[in-house]
């Protein structure tokens, strides 16, 4: 390691490569032997149809929390550049009175989350874009709207 160092006048810019390279490896590793492990033990035994199913139960409250939080997140910023988009804002202006609202809706949403309205409001979010990505194929000249009207279809 030393004489790699030196070689390379004081940087190990490669030693250190091949080490974050081996730990990512070693972590995508883990998280599908993890993922195949629960799938076994969630399926039920083949032959025996009464058998208890053995369930690894991996959600905590922080966990759908974050779920559900970056759910509403991702929305919230493709609403945003999907009404950006549709109704041609090129004003910076405009824009900075389009965002704030999306914003604070959305913030408010993940603040005081309740389950049942999540599913509501991310489901009501998803239409509103499908809507809006539909006018922007419709008046658009774009020679790709086709694909745009494949997605919303």
């Amino acid at each position: 390691m030393v004489a790699m160092i030196r070689r390379a006048d004081g940087h190990c810019h490669e030693p250190a490569s091949v080490v974050f390279s081996v730990l990512s490896l070693a972590m995508h590793f883990h998280g599908w032997l993890s993922i195949f492990i629960t799938l076994y033990y969630k399926l039920p035994p083949k032959n025996d149809k009464t058998a208890r199913r053995v369930t690894i139960n991996t959600d905590v409250d922080i966990t759908k929390t974050l779920d559900y939080s970056s759910a509403i997140a991702i929305l919230g910023f493709s609403l945003i550049v999907s009404i950006l988009r549709t109704f041609d804002v090129r004003v910076e202006a405009a824009r900075v009175m389009v965002s704030p609202p999306v914003l604070a809706f959305v913030t408010s949403h993940i603040i005081s989350m309740f389950t049942g309205w999540n599913m509501i409001v991310c489901v009501a979010m998803g239409v509103a874009q499908l809507f809006l990505w539909a006018r922007w194929a419709a008046v658009s000249r774009h020679p790709s709207n086709w694909k745009l009207w494949v997605v919303v279809a």
